[in-house]
């Protein structure tokens, strides 16, 4: 790949921009990386395994004359991220995030944004349940996807180079409106992750089944949902509260499957289970072909040696 940006900024140092600078380095997509994070412990760590070309003390030195500002940081951050910063954005510069709710970021970034400066959001669909700057590496946008979120009246040339540097991270673009992406999101990703933590609730309230038999014997679903409720729970508490109205929707849904499901197993009803079992497993396949996962036993995971 040849150089996108001169510069570019990143907010926040945690899984997503450590990783946006490892593979911003691997295939040479920007002359300079700075980085800037909240506490002086993780500047620190940043310095300490060569994360950015420079960590900087202020957010103001960190963007100052970038071309390209990331913003890494929880949903309920951005506002205050977004007004911090905007004195400092240089003319023509594109400020974007990496925000799992949009239209939330959309409506606390956009009004700080200078007229001269190009606000493209964003959303990569990567991650591990890891967090903190030791936690990124160079692979985790490879061949998934990134939902680009252009505003009403994005500039062309802006949103281009936008595209073309997820491209080069590995990724594979799409672009999306806001409000479907929430929805979308709910379904895929943030009712997910909330059924996990209660599932994971309801085991540890179920003092009929103890700590120790959980722990022993998760090697199925269980062990699992313990890997999705081990996320950054200042990212999810955030999510969840910036996308409510679809992740409500979705959660009624559920609930009326759920009874469903309930009352198929109360009247005996084996056929109705096989086939709603048939197609959840076709779903299951899809994401196999389309890349998405592995179909190695096990989700993939090497035996214990």
């Amino acid at each position: 790949m040849t150089q996108i940006y001169d510069k570019v900024a990143l907010v926040g140092l945690g899984l997503i921009a450590s990783s946006m600078f490892w593979g911003i380095k691997r295939a040479g997509l920007a002359g300079h990386v700075s980085g800037y994070a909240r506490s002086p412990e993780t500047r620190q760590t940043a310095r300490d395994i060569g994360l950015c070309d420079t960590v900087c003390d202020t957010l103001g030195d960190a963007v100052q004359d970038a071309d390209l500002v990331v913003l890494c940081v929880p949903v309920g951050a951005m506002d205050d991220v977004a007004r911090d910063i905007a004195p400092f954005l240089k003319s023509n510069a594109t400020v974007s995030d990496v925000g799992s709710v949009k239209r939330a970021v959309i409506d606390a970034v956009q009004p700080h944004m200078p007229p001269d400066v190009h606000f493209i959001p964003a959303h990569p669909l990567a991650g591990t349940e890891q967090s903190g700057p030791t936690s990124g590496f160079a692979e985790l946008f490879d061949n998934r996807f990134c939902l680009i979120v252009p505003l009403e009246n994005t500039d062309p040339a802006a949103l281009h180079r936008l595209k073309k540097l997820w491209q080069g991270l590995g990724s594979m673009v799409e672009t999306m409106d806001p409000d479907h992406h929430d929805l979308v999101l709910a379904v895929t990703s943030h009712t997910p992750h909330l059924i996990a933590y209660t599932m994971v609730g309801v085991a540890d309230d179920l003092r009929r089944v103890t700590d120790s038999e959980v722990i022993k014997y998760s090697a199925a679903g269980f062990r699992d949902f313990t890997r999705i409720a081990a996320s950054d729970p200042v990212m999810w508490r955030d999510v969840f509260l910036t996308n409510k109205d679809a992740t409500l929707e979705i959660l009624g849904r559920f609930t009326e499957e759920l009874f469903a499901l309930q009352r198929a197993i109360r009247t005996g009803d084996g056929q109705a289970l096989h086939d709603y079992f048939t197609h959840t497993r076709a779903i299951r396949r899809g994401i196999i072909e389309a890349g998405q996962d592995t179909d190695a036993p096990n989700f993939g995971r090497a035996p214990k040696k």
